[in-house]
């Protein structure tokens, strides 16, 4: 049986050393992802009695929870959770299973409702199964450290996942060397949030911080870009440039999208950082520079030397103490804390803040607890920006609402944005006794193609072949729907119909006599998407004019 003075042993805090880490014992449990009180979002509680072999029970009033190194104890209190439990009973090679035993309280894995029982295999729960209760609850299960290091600077990062801890604790051990840093990680984990934390905890916190998108540089000027320029170096060079360098003389350099260096800037930036020198063009003395040169991909840099596209001694050099970023789906425990984080910004900025205020103990929460568990669950291929990019939309889909609505599906234009292929691993939960065990077959996940191997005008190519629609031009290119989008919001060329703006729609209807199907085309959006966006920006008299025969 669980019990609260096993559950406060997960409180114990832990305060060592900068930059060395706490014992790395993880031990399953639970998150608050969703709760009609959402500043208990992002509590947990440690599931002790699983790891000692024992029964643990989830209800109304058990287990306890709390904010990681907190030692005040809560339970759940939902007057719509029963006090008859829900049973988690350890299985073989590290698994869990739910069992309902006579609980009343409905639950859904992954989706999926659970009727009765189901296993969950060790490699699953390290990955999070989240848990919809009485469609009003929301956690996630999974394994976190059972002690919680307090003594960590935080750099103004949201989360305290295990991953977002270890971050923290690479950052405090190098920030106040003059040595590069390596910034890996996929598209939208935060790289220059990372970068600008590294400066502000150096020693160079009062100097200039500038960031240069090495990915959005032409060849042509990149070398005056970073290097500067004398007036007249070359065509076009009205005036002198002093580039980035000797802009961020003193201070740190971001240098985004690295592997995009063209390669005759390569050696001019491996000789900055080697001596210290750079050589302006048109200029015939070299200028001396202090930098500290803070890099950032999401390329695989050694695959890039391999095929002579990047110099390694450069790589050798930028890497001289390399940060790599967590994606999102590794630190599934933080999603409610960024989540909610990121709503309340985009409600203030409507005007909608009131939705966020608690609706009281027997009221429908906004937003609904069955959304919440829907985000939780999606794979986030765009990571922490394309989470931001969710509550953007939800908090623009909410204008207008009425508060108290019984609202049970995520609005549609959000849905596409998460909307995925998966296989029964990644959607919901296997049943019966054999679903533990780690020798059970599991079905093989949809592989999709990266999305960076999908050029822009490939993509143009697919979306108009299929009418702009993005299940199939998704589907042609082998890649996910929100890769899909992701890429829709990384092209220069391509947009969403959420982008549109009035005008452009209302144009585009006088240029095509109302008719939707012409009009989609020309937006290069679908007819289902400029509908939705019209509905949204309040377009619903353009007349339609039949076209003229010919």
């Amino acid at each position: 049986m669980g019990s609260k003075c096993e559950n406060r042993l997960e409180t114990r805090t832990w305060s060592t050393p900068t930059g060395e880490p706490p014992p790395s014992l993880t031990v399953p449990g639970l998150t608050i992802l969703g709760h009609p009180q959402l500043q208990r979002v992002g509590e947990r509680a440690a599931l002790l009695d699983l790891s000692s072999g024992r029964e643990a029970l989830l209800s109304r009033g058990e287990p306890g929870f709390a904010p990681p190194g907190e030692s005040a104890l809560q339970p759940l209190a939902v007057p719509y959770l029963s006090r008859r439990p829900w049973l988690l009973r350890p299985a073989a090679g590290g698994g869990v299973r739910l069992l309902q035993g006579d609980s009343p309280i409905s639950l859904a894995a992954n989706g999926e409702p659970v009727d009765g029982e189901a296993g969950f295999s060790a490699a699953e729960v390290e990955r999070g199964v989240v848990l919809l209760l009485a469609g009003h609850v929301v956690l996630l299960l999974h394994r976190f450290r059972s002690v919680f290091d307090d003594s960590l600077p935080r750099y103004g990062l949201v989360g305290l996942s295990d991953s977002i801890l270890d971050l923290c604790r690479q950052i405090a051990r190098v920030a106040d060397l003059n040595v590069p840093v390596l910034l890996r990680g996929e598209s939208g984990t935060g790289k220059e949030l990372v970068a600008a934390a590294l400066h502000h905890a150096s020693s160079r916190r009062d100097r200039p911080f500038l960031a240069l998108n090495m990915g959005a540089l032409p060849a042509s000027l990149a070398a005056a870009e970073l290097f500067g320029a004398t007036r007249g170096a070359y065509t076009g060079a009205e005036h002198a440039r002093r580039g980035y360098f000797r802009r961020a003389h003193g201070g740190t350099l971001f240098l985004d999208e690295i592997g995009e260096a063209s390669q005759e800037v390569q050696p001019l930036l491996l000789r900055a950082l080697e001596s210290g020198e750079i050589q302006p063009l048109g200029s015939e003395e070299p200028a001396r520079v202090d930098v500290r040169v803070v890099a950032a991909t999401d390329a695989d840099l050694e695959q890039a030397v391999a095929a002579g596209r990047f110099r390694a001694p450069l790589l050798h050099r930028l890497g001289g103490y390399a940060i790599r970023l967590p994606p999102l789906r590794e630190r599934r425990d933080d999603i409610g804390r960024l989540f909610f984080h990121f709503l309340r910004e985009e409600l203030a900025v409507v005007g909608e803040e009131r939705r966020l205020t608690d609706p009281g103990p027997e009221a429908q929460p906004w937003p609904p607890a069955a959304w919440i568990a829907r985000l939780a669950a999606a794979p986030w291929p765009g990571n922490v920006r394309q989470l931001r990019n969710v509550a953007r939309s939800l908090a623009i889909e909410s204008r207008g609402t009425g508060e108290g609505a019984a609202e049970t599906q995520l609005p549609l234009a959000i849905e596409e944005l998460l909307r995925e292929e998966t296989s029964p691993t990644e959607s919901g939960p296997p049943s019966g006794p054999a679903a533990a065990s780690p020798a059970t077959s599991v079905p093989p996940r949809t592989v999709f193609r990266s999305p960076q191997d999908v050029s822009e005008e490939e993509l143009l190519a697919a979306l108009a072949a299929h009418r702009w629609q993005p299940r199939a031009a998704a589907r042609q290119l082998g890649i996910s729907r929100p890769s899909l989008y992701f890429l829709l919001d990384t092209f220069p060329g391509t947009h969403k119909a959420m982008d549109l703006s009035g005008e452009e729609i209302a144009a585009a209807g006088e240029r095509c006599g109302g008719r939707l199907r012409e009009m989609a085309a020309m937006l290069q959006v679908s007819e289902a998407g400029i509908r939705r966006r019209m509905k949204q920006l309040g377009l619903f008299s353009i007349p339609q004019v039949p076209p003229k025969p010919p």
